[in-house]
C-alpha cells in the first residue's frame, strides 16, 4: 500500500479517537469523518508499519447512521468529530469504545450500560476557550477552534454547541482590539497581546465569566480600558478578569489571575447546591449532563449506605464531595489546586455545610500519612489516571466501595485491570455523554474492594 493510493472500503468501527476503521487485506486503514456501515472511496495520506491513513474522495454508500451536519465548520473546525453522526448512534458508539478498551486494555469481558444522553445536545458548552491570533496582512484578529492536527486558527463567528451570548462577545472583542491597539498572540514569535479568550456561562444564571490570557506581566492601562469596555456593554457579563502567562507554552491558562472588573466568578447551580466558577476553577463544561453524573454517584451511595464517610479525591471544588454532603457523615475532599479549595471554602459556606472537610494536598500524599478509613472513596483523576501509588493507598484506606470517575475509557480501564489484579472486581461500568458530538466518554465505575 502506498501514498496516493485510491481504495473502496467499508467502515467497520470507530477507534478511541473517533476515526472510522477499515481493513484491506486485514490492513487498518483510519478515514475521518466515516461512519461504521460507511461505504467509501478513500485516498491513502500516510502509510505506516502497521496501518495507513485515508479521506474521502467519495461516499458510495452512506451508513444509514449518517446525517448532514448542523454546523457547517464541522468539517474544517476539529471540534465536534461525530456531529455527521445521529445523535443516538452516537451514544450507542460511545458504549462501543468503553467496552473495547474494557477488553483490550483491561482484560475484562463485562456488559456496559447504555450511555447516559446529554439533556441538551446544542448550546450545552458552557466553558469557551478560543486561541487568538492575526493575518499578517489585513491585521484582523482570529479567535476560534484549532483545525485538527494543526495550529491554524478557525475564525468562528457561529459556533451552535455555544450559548449565542458568546459569539457576541467574541465577536466584540475581534472588533474592538483595534480601539484599543491590543494585538492578537503569534505563537512562532512569542509575540503579541491577547493569547486566548475563555468564557465561562452559568446554565443556572445566563451570566459570564470573561478571561484575557494575556502575553504580560501585569495589567497595561489600555489592556484595562479594553476590559471595561467588555463590561460595559453586556449585561449579562459578571466579570472581566486578565489571566497572565507569558511563557512558551500550550497550556492556556497560568495560575496568575486579576479581576479587573465586576466579579471574579459566576454562580452554578447543580441538584440545589450552589456553585461559584472562577477563571481557573475546574468544572464540567455542560453541566447538565454533569448534574445527571451526581445524582448518580448520590443517588448510589443514599440506597447502598446509611450516613457513611467519604473520601472525595481529586476534588477540585469538592463538587462531589459538597453534592453528597447529605447522604454522609463526614466527606473528606482532597484537592493539590489552592484556588479550587479556595472556592469550596466559600461554597460550602454558601450552601451552610458543615460535614465537608478540606485538604489543599496533593491526593497520594495524603492518602500516604492518613490513618483514616472510608467507607466510599470517589475517585475523580485528571485524564492520565491514577497512578498506581495512589491506587494502593486509595486501597488501604478504602472499607469496600470505591467509585472512580473517568473522562478517559483508557486509562480507566488500565486503573480497573490493576485495582482487579490486588483483588477487587468490577460492580459496574456506566458511560455519561458530556461532551456531545465528540469521541470523549465520560463514565462512572463502581468497584468492590477485596471481594472476588
Amino acid at each position: 500500500m502506498n501514498i496516493n493510493n485510491e481504495l473502496v472500503v467499508r467502515i467497520e468501527k470507530l477507534s478511541n479517537l473517533g476515526t472510522g476503521i477499515a481493513r484491506v487485506d486485514g490492513f487498518v486503514i483510519f478515514v475521518e469523518n466515516a461512519c461504521p456501515e460507511d461505504e467509501l472511496k478513500v485516498k491513502v495520506t500516510k502509510v505506516s508499519k502497521n496501518y495507513a491513513n485515508a479521506k474521502i474522495i467519495e461516499v458510495i454508500k452512506p451508513s444509514p447512521h449518517r446525517v448532514e451536519p448542523f454546523c457547517a465548520l464541522q468539517k474544517v473546525c476539529g471540534a465536534c468529530q461525530l456531529q455527521f453522526i445521529d445523535y443516538d448512534y452516537q451514544l450507542e458508539l460511545k458504549r462501543r469504545m468503553v467496552e473495547d478498551a474494557m477488553r483490550s486494555i483491561g482484560g475484562f469481558d463485562i456488559d456496559i450500560h447504555k450511555t447516559v444522553s446529554s439533556p441538551e445536545i446544542i448550546a450545552y458548552r458552557h466553558k469557551v476557550q478560543y486561541p487568538v491570533s492575526q493575518t499578517k496582512v489585513s491585521r484582523r484578529i482570529l479567535a476560534g477552534y484549532y483545525k485538527p492536527n494543526t495550529h491554524e486558527i478557525v475564525n468562528i463567528k457561529h459556533c451552535p454547541i455555544q450559548p449565542r451570548i458568546c459569539d457576541d462577545i467574541i465577536e466584540f472583542i475581534r472588533i474592538k482590539c483595534f480601539d484599543f491597539g491590543i494585538s492578537g498572540y503569534n505563537e512562532k514569535k512569542h509575540a503579541g497581546d491577547l493569547r486566548h479568550v475563555v468564557l465561562r456561562v452559568s446554565a443556572a444564571t445566563g451570566m459570564v465569566l470573561v478571561t484575557l490570557v494575556v502575553n504580560s506581566k501585569k495589567v497595561f492601562p489600555r489592556l484595562k480600558d479594553f476590559c471595561n469596555e467588555i463590561f460595559a456593554e453586556f449585561k449579562q457579563v459578571a466579570g472581566v478578569c486578565v489571566n497572565f502567562n507569558t511563557k512558551k507554552t500550550n497550556v492556556i491558562l497560568s495560575d496568575e489571575t486579576e479581576c479587573v472588573c465586576g466579579k471574579d466568578f459566576v454562580k452554578e447551580k447543580i441538584l440545589n447546591k450552589t456553585f461559584r466558577i472562577g477563571a481557573n476553577t475546574f468544572f464540567q463544561i455542560n453541566p447538565k449532563s454533569a448534574e445527571n453524573i451526581f445524582a448518580y454517584v448520590k443517588n448510589y451511595i443514599k440506597e447502598n449506605f446509611e450516613t457513611p464517610t467519604v473520601l472525595d479525591a481529586y476534588a477540585g471544588i469538592a463538587t462531589f464531595g459538597i453534592i453528597v454532603s447529605d447522604v454522609a457523615q463526614k466527606v473528606v475532599s482532597v484537592e493539590e489546586n489552592t484556588e479550587s479549595i479556595e472556592k469550596a471554602r466559600e461554597v460550602l459556606e454558601l450552601n451552610n455545610i458543615d460535614n465537608v472537610e478540606l485538604h489543599n494536598e496533593d491526593t497520594a500524599k495524603f492518602c500516604k500519612k492518613t490513618k483514616r478509613k472510608f467507607d466510599v472513596i470517589i475517585l475523580d483523576p485528571p485524564r492520565k489516571g491514577c497512578s498506581q501509588e495512589s491506587l494502593n493507598e486509595v486501597l488501604r484506606l478504602s472499607k469496600g466501595k470505591i467509585i472512580y470517575v473517568s473522562c478517559n475509557p483508557a486509562t480507566l480501564a488500565r486503573d480497573l485491570k490493576y485495582l482487579c489484579e490486588q483483588g477487587c472486581n468490577i460492580e459496574s461500568v456506566q458511560p455519561f455523554d458530556m461532551f456531545c458530538h465528540t469521541y470523549h466518554v465520560e463514565n462512572v465505575a463502581v468497584i468492590n474492594v477485596n471481594r472476588v
